[in-house]
């Protein structure tokens, strides 16, 4: 098997070309990320996920983490690498300095976080888990609360969880049961059962922080009547010290397609009366500092698609370079070529690369928006990168969660007969993988939130906004000329389309929803596509800028520049494959009734 090399040459020209990470050092609080700075980071994060997360990977997914008496064990070598994740420092680096973060922005945290999941995505979960409850405690907990538990949280001493799903309340959170009666001194009484909770026990650090939507007693019906509790697996002494165990336990472990190093609990609240919980933000307003927490996860799971997308791409390469099968044109009969030198699967190699490159900008812009929306000194520039972040934030979970899967699916082809057994790998990234585009919101739910929300945010002028962007970069390349003038009309049709399809949608959801509800799918993926193209497109001009300039590493910045043409005629006609669909309005997908499906 091939081992995981991090790719800090291709996150390193995204962060300085196409984020800005001077001008996100330059904000009031990430003066942190000077380049130097970024760069030993990421270099110390590469090393964290070659030399001690991927080495444990195949044998924990072979391993799975495993319940017995309560007790849930997580593979060889996991409590390892968790405890030198958390001496690292690593659990910090996004967050506040007084609760001993790193104050790192957002997009450079994002760079380190893919490197571990990539390297290790069952282990990793651990970790994204705890950054989003961080985000919600620092949002909307008390001053108590925060000093209770921040700091602990922060270093990752004490890991956490979302407690969301019910066996009767997926998606449709508003129909779970799980109560909060008071106990008459500011704490709660839980009582309930929650599913599909991450991580919710396991052995690596010694207290476990769940966050759990609950409803009071005279709540109100729906999402409008649910709370957040913080529900501590050990109770907290005064003197910070851990108490009593609270009543809350693990009752069964699911069995999973895949991520088998994760384990995926079923917990059970109050079996004996007696758990206890704090109220985190307001009564009857869990689902507002829930939110907190599943946006910022959300973005974290588009990573994963990446992640699991560039691992998926690395072990193709090394296969197709040594595997020797076949003959290319002209080659003598007594001779066979590897198989990296067949034009099928060059194509698909390049369809890999090129879609990881795209997915790396957009995630990492998607961070660095969150940042600006956060730090900038400017109310009006926060406002609108705040906006931005909400329109990039359901594309950058459900496009690159998809693609993590196809270009899993594509590592497998690659490996032909030898990529469908387990022993070379690559089966483990597509069993992985595809987890992704359900959890943390499933992805048609992120299209309806495009489409419904944010399509429409602020009159539809951040969308507008974009669309000009991409202009822009199509004009350009237009004017540069050469192989990237051949990028220019390409990336200007997509424009186009996503202006248009914006256009229609807008217009018909106004007379019938289900027009928005039934093309938000195939608009979300075309909107992710012309995306990728415009990250690549401003790519391609960064280095024929740096090759200009005679900067820079010249064979990486003339595979820049061919990558983005690639994608250019290769990948951006999916903008118009998905057009049609995206207009095509509910009419066949209702008529026929819903007993015919089946004849």
């Amino acid at each position: 098997m091939a081992d995981y090399r991090a790719p800090l040459g291709d996150m390193r020209f995204v962060l300085n070309n196409i984020v800005d990470l001077k001008a996100l050092a330059a904000l009031p609080g990430l003066d942190a990320a000077e380049p130097e700075l970024v760069d030993a980071v990421l270099e110390e994060a590469g090393k964290m996920a070659s030399q001690i997360l991927d080495p444990i990977n195949y044998s924990g997914d072979r391993t799975g983490s495993r319940l017995a008496d309560g007790v849930v064990t997580t593979p060889p070598g996991y409590k390892e690498a968790y405890r030198a994740y958390v001496e690292g420092g690593w659990n910090g680096m996004p967050f506040d300095p007084e609760y001993g973060g790193g104050g790192l922005p957002w997009a450079v945290t994002l760079a380190a976080m893919e490197m571990w999941n990539s390297a290790n995505l069952a282990f990793s979960l651990c970790p994204l888990l705890n950054q989003g409850a961080i985000e919600a405690l620092e949002a909307h907990g008390s001053d108590e609360l925060k000093a209770t538990y921040l700091a602990k949280m922060v270093s990752g001493e004490w890991s956490a969880t979302m407690n969301l799903t019910e066996p009767s309340a997926g998606s449709d959170v508003g129909a779970l049961r799980s109560k909060a009666e008071p106990r008459g001194d500011g704490t709660y009484r839980i009582s309930g059962q929650k599913i599909f909770i991450t991580y919710g026990e396991h052995d690596m650090a010694e207290n476990i922080v769940h966050l759990v939507l609950a409803r009071l007693p005279d709540a109100p019906p729906g999402t409008r009547g649910i709370s957040l509790f913080v529900v501590p697996k050990f109770l907290v002494e005064a003197d910070g010290s851990l108490g009593r165990r609270n009543d809350v336990r693990c009752v069964s472990l699911e069995e999973k397609l895949g991520i088998h190093g994760s384990p995926t609990c079923v917990m059970s609240y109050g079996d004996e009366g007696d758990c206890v919980g704090y109220l985190l933000g307001a009564e009857n307003k869990g689902m507002r500092c829930m939110f907190t927490m599943m946006n910022a996860a959300r973005i974290s799971v588009g990573l994963q698609g990446l992640a699991i997308a560039e691992r998926a791409y690395q072990r193709a390469l090394a296969f197709a370079a040594e595997r020797r099968q076949g003959r290319t044109p002209g080659m003598p009969a007594t001779e066979s070529a590897a198989i990296i030198e067949h034009a099928d699967v060059r194509r698909n190699l390049m369809l890999m690369k090129s879609q990881v490159e795209a997915m790396r900008c957009l995630l990492y812009v998607n961070g660095a928006a969150l940042d600006a929306a956060r730090h900038h000194p400017d109310p009006a520039v926060r406002e609108a990168r705040q906006a931005l972040t909400e329109l990039l934030t359901p594309i950058s979970k459900a496009w690159s969660t998809d693609l993590g899967c196809e270009i899993a699916s594509i590592g497998v082809q690659i490996h032909g007969g030898m990529g469908f057994v387990e022993e070379t790998g690559a089966a483990q990234y597509y069993r992985d993988a595809r987890i992704l585009p359900i959890y943390e919101g499933t992805n048609g739910i992120q299209a309806i939130d495009l489409v419904g929300r944010k399509l429409p945010m602020l009159g539809g002028e951040t969308v507008r906004e974009l669309i000009a962007e991409m202009r822009a970069t199509a004009e350009a390349l237009s004017g540069a000329g050469g192989d990237l003038g051949a990028i220019a009309d390409p990336l200007s049709r997509a424009a186009d389309v996503v202006a248009e399809t914006s256009d229609w949608l807008l217009a018909n959801m106004a007379n019938d929803p289900n027009a928005g509800l039934a093309g938000a799918t195939p608009f979300l993926k075309l909107f992710g596509y012309a995306l990728g193209g415009h990250f690549l497109g401003r790519s391609a001009l960064a280095a024929n800028a740096a090759l200009n300039g005679g900067a820079g590493n010249r064979e990486q910045l003339e595979a820049k520049i061919v990558t983005a043409r690639f994608y250019a005629t290769q990948v951006l006609p999916q903008v118009d494959a998905n057009r049609a669909a995206a207009m095509a309005g509910p009419e066949l997908l209702f008529a026929i009734g819903a007993d015919a499906l089946a004849s």
